[in-house]
């Protein structure tokens, strides 16, 4: 295991390598030395006809003279040198003695200075180098990822996930609301202390307000907003009945069961006698005739509502129990055993923030099967196919250099690679299409344009709530540590404790993580006196506005807020790494509000000026992206990467 003072220095060491191909074809065996084709004078001489994993084919290697040719070599004598035709990159370096060991690429971190890894374009910037200040931490005793306990993982989800659509459908005659399982997993994660990373097991309190909240507020019927007059009347026509029928079925006071009835008679009454009638008045009498009933409504269905929570949570505690002990029988079967002690570091230092460490060892891992398929790349594993686009992959592989120095030979990329997008896409519902429309707004980036703004003007290197698909910086939070971070991820944003650095937060939209996010920036502000700097984006709620962003707002490190309108600004695509280039933004339909939380050495040197703001303003503008695209193709070449505000 790297302590994280070594990694810190191997992070700051690690150079640019040449670009390798994770998912070529299996390579047949090696030849065994002596048993070989190559001529007997060849042999004699020293050559092996070997295989290139990288470029998929043959080289031949001079194990006395550590040559290296991609043609058959001629014998008696010493080749002539040529950077081109020299497959292990050794030959023709200073010092180059002839008598060296052969390296492979993936070998190479730590190596001179003027090896550099080449850079994958894409809407990123790995190569940004971090700001974050943290105390030393111990490595996580999560066990490792495995793809058959992630199989085991997304069948208990989505089961779950239909348990509670058919309880909402027999028990209160509704579906379960969009998002709302999505959003339940983020909110009981504000307060798990389970150990299962996806699914909730050890809450308090056990029913969530954030479940209990979305089913009653589509009680006795969902409510959409109609586009036509003639929908606006049905729909209040509708709304009486599902209200009468409601009130007739539950176990209600004499009192509720009056007024209900009475508010739905008057309003049956005033739609016979109204004639023309516009679509303003249908709305206004149907919030009228909400605001009479829904109390009424929600005392009759909260024993109800409140069993439904209920039964979810002790289902996934018990799913969360049995993912556990499938997956340490399976670690027990590879002799690794669960650490009990608790993990800290004597005498922390302050370092630069570094990628999740892992403190148990990690089991062989299966294979995994892979199809390339023009600008895709499916990656399968017992039949369950994945989906991401070419160039997130080669992505994912620059990560992985950078944080997974140990796995050198890449062994284990293609499996880890498959547990990360199986995680998300059981978070996401992809597979099912329950709930994937409604989280992919929720999973939301912030244009590439905007990132480069926040870098170049306020100093930002980190980003608080991302993905190793969706991440700008090589540097970032995530929802799932164990997954992630072999690809980058410095553990969730809640346990996150920097003291010095400049950060961009664009939480998802689930009200609870939100404020618990809020509350704590507002700590790590209070406890430090070096420069932090948070600049946060939230959409704009108003009616009513959630607690959290009445928190911002009211905040004491609130140095400056602007308001971005909706419709007038992008995001990317949640789902950015399997759509097309000209299908990853979309137009926000909520207004954005962007707050700066620093304190006042942060304030002091990444503080909003005018200028600033007005270049984060114009980096938001519509298509302003699809102009900086237009602009790299008019003149190719790599953007120069223009270093932080400090």
């Amino acid at each position: 295991m790297t302590s994280p003072g070594g990694l810190i220095h191997a992070a700051k060491c690690v150079q640019i390598l040449p670009k390798s191909t994770p998912v070529s074809a299996a390579p047949p065996p090696l030849p065994i030395p002596g048993d070989t084709d190559l001529p007997a004078e060849l042999v004699a001489d020293g050559w092996r006809r070997l295989w290139s994993r990288r470029e998929n084919r043959h080289y031949f290697w001079n194990h006395r003279t550590n040559e290296s040719l991609w043609e058959l070599p001629t014998a008696h004598g010493r080749q002539q040198f040529d950077p081109v035709s020299d497959p292990l990159g050794i030959m023709g370096q200073p010092g180059h003695s002839g008598q060296g060991l052969k390296r492979r690429a993936s070998e190479e971190f730590g190596g001179p200075a003027n090896k550099r890894i080449p850079v994958v374009h894409g809407p990123w910037d790995l190569e940004v180098p971090t700001n974050a200040v943290i105390f030393e931490r111990p490595p996580i005793a999560t066990p490792h990822p495995h793809p058959d306990i992630e199989v085991m993982r997304a069948q208990l989800t989505n089961k779950l996930r239909q348990c509670y659509q058919e309880l909402c459908h027999s028990r209160e005659g509704v579906d379960a609301p969009a998002g709302s399982f999505s959003r339940w997993l983020m909110e009981r994660k504000v307060i798990d202390t389970g150990t299962d990373r996806l699914l909730p097991s050890q809450c308090f309190p056990e029913i969530s307000m954030s479940m209990y909240r979305e089913i009653m507020n589509d009680l006795p019927m969902k409510l959409v907003k109609p586009k036509f007059t003639g929908e606006a009347r049905k729909q209040l026509s509708r709304y009486c009945e599902a209200a009468k029928k409601m009130i007739e079925s539950r176990t209600a006071s004499p009192e509720s069961r009056k007024i209900i009835k009475w508010n739905v008679e008057e309003t049956f009454t005033w739609l016979r006698r109204t004639v023309g009638a516009s679509f303003d008045d249908f709305q206004e009498r149907l919030t009228h005739l909400k605001r009479q009933c829904q109390p009424h409504l929600t005392e009759a269905a909260k024993q109800s509502v409140e069993a439904i929570c209920l039964k979810i949570y002790n289902l996934s505690a018990d799913y969360a129990k049995k993912i556990h002990d499938r997956h340490w029988e399976l670690l027990k079967e590879n002799n690794i055993t669960q650490i009990n002690a608790s993990l800290t570091v004597e005498n922390p230092r302050k370092v630069w923030c570094f990628p999740v460490q892992y403190a148990l060892a990690c089991p062989r891992l299966p294979q995994v099967e892979y199809l390339h398929d023009k600008d895709t790349m499916m990656l399968r594993y017992k039949g369950d196919a994945l989906k991401v686009n070419t160039v997130y992959l080669q992505k994912l592989d620059q990560l992985y250099r950078y944080s997974c120095a140990e796995d050198r030979k890449l062994d284990s990329f293609l499996p880890r690679v498959w547990c990360m997008l199986k995680r998300y896409t059981t978070f996401w519902a992809a597979s099912g299409g329950g709930e994937s429309a409604a989280t992919q707004a929720t999973q939301a980036a912030l244009p590439l344009t905007v990132l480069e703004c926040l870098h170049k003007h306020f100093g930002v290197t980190f980003e608080l709530f991302a993905s190793p698909l969706n991440c700008y910086f090589r540097q970032y939070c995530s929802a799932f540590p164990d997954t992630d971070g072999y690809f980058g991820s410095r553990g969730m944003v809640l346990d996150f404790k920097p003291t010095h650095g400049s950060f961009e937060a664009n939480p998802p939209f689930c009200e609870e993580l939100m404020e618990a996010s809020v509350n704590h920036f507002e700590r790590l502000l209070s406890h430090t006196p070096e420069p932090l700097s948070f600049v946060v984006f939230f959409p704009e709620w108003r009616d009513p506005a959630p607690q959290a962003l009445s928190r911002l707002e009211s905040s004491r490190w609130n140095r400056r807020q602007i308001t971005l309108p909706p419709f007038e600004h992008h995001y990317r695509h949640g789902f950015q790494h399997v759509l097309c280039r000209a299908d990853s933004t979309m137009r926000s339909g909520n207004g954005t509000v962007v707050v700066w939380l620093q304190n006042d050495a942060g304030h002091a040197r990444w503080g909003p000026t005018k200028e600033r703001v007005d270049a984060l303003l114009d980096a938001f503008r519509p298509n302003r992206e699809r102009q900086r695209d237009r602009q790299d193709l008019l003149s190719p070449g790599r953007r120069d990467s223009t270093g932080p505000a400090d």
